[in-house]
């Protein structure tokens, strides 16, 4: 069962709408333990205070910034009056093109609920956005820190992806790329092989294989087998040719 991380109002205009966010996305990775090699016994992380070596209770940690040498200690109340009116709102500060948007800048979405049986508030902010393929653009305060984030409607709901600052995309100016010259008859022949892969896009036909096979890896050695490695299929062609590599993919997806 879902449980809401957070409490609070999507705003635009003078237009209030109560809702609760839910976590959208779950990982799909198995959930390992650390053990001593030596005689399995589970790790455990402790908090331990530098000067005394003693484990120190959750309830006694406090959360600081250093300043001058010294330390001086935030208060769960110090985050909300820096922005409080932010904590408790997401404010849609303009509409702006969903296509337009870098996927880079995406982190992790949230399902919006309204916090109301008859919201017609957020049934008409849901079918605004879905009809204009426009979504809003705004920031909020959560787990005490301010964050960009996405309005857009998905399904039947709206949801709030969380998004990155401009400041936490790298610059490409410190890579090496390529200069080198495509001929035309190469791009064209790259054109023709795009489009020939295009098709919609539909995530669900792909599974975590990796997780699986890493499930039936420990299934097997639980029972002291070891199952068949699957090998590497690495793509060879017959030439170093650009454009005889593109032709004869072209005619192996035609095939």
């Amino acid at each position: 069962m879902m449980r809401s991380i957070w409490k609070g109002s999507i705003g635009f205009g003078l237009v209030n709408i109560p809702v609760k966010l839910f976590s959208a996305v779950q990982s799909s990775s198995l959930d390992l333990d650390m053990l001593d090699g030596r005689d399995h016994a589970k790790i455990r992380f402790l908090r331990v205070n530098e000067n005394t070596h003693k484990e120190v209770p959750y309830d006694k940690i406090v959360r600081a910034y250093k300043l001058n040498d010294d330390y001086v200690v935030i208060e769960q109340r110090d985050f909300e009056d820096a922005s409080p009116e932010k904590t408790k709102l997401i404010e849609i500060e303009s509409f702006v093109e969903a296509k337009d948007i870098n996927p880079m800048y995406y982190e992790t979405s949230y399902y919006a609920e309204p916090d109301a049986k008859n919201s017609k508030a957020y049934n008409l902010l849901f079918q605004a956005l879905k009809k204009t393929g426009k979504a809003g653009f705004g920031r909020f305060v959560l787990r005490n820190t301010e964050s960009l984030c996405i309005i857009h409607p998905v399904e039947k709901a709206l949801v709030v992806s969380k998004i990155r600052f401009a400041q936490e995309l790298r610059s490409t100016n410190d890579l090496k790329l390529p200069d080198a010259t495509v001929t035309k008859k190469e791009l064209d022949m790259g054109l023709a092989l795009i489009k020939q892969y295009t098709d919609d896009f539909n995530v669900s036909k792909f599974k975590d294989e990796y997780t699986e096979e890493l499930l039936k890896i420990i299934k097997a050695k639980a029972k002291g087998k070891r199952p068949t490695i699957k090998k590497l299929k690495v793509a060879k062609t017959s030439s170093d040719d650009l454009y005889d590599q593109l032709m004869q993919s072209l005619n192996k997806k035609g095939a």
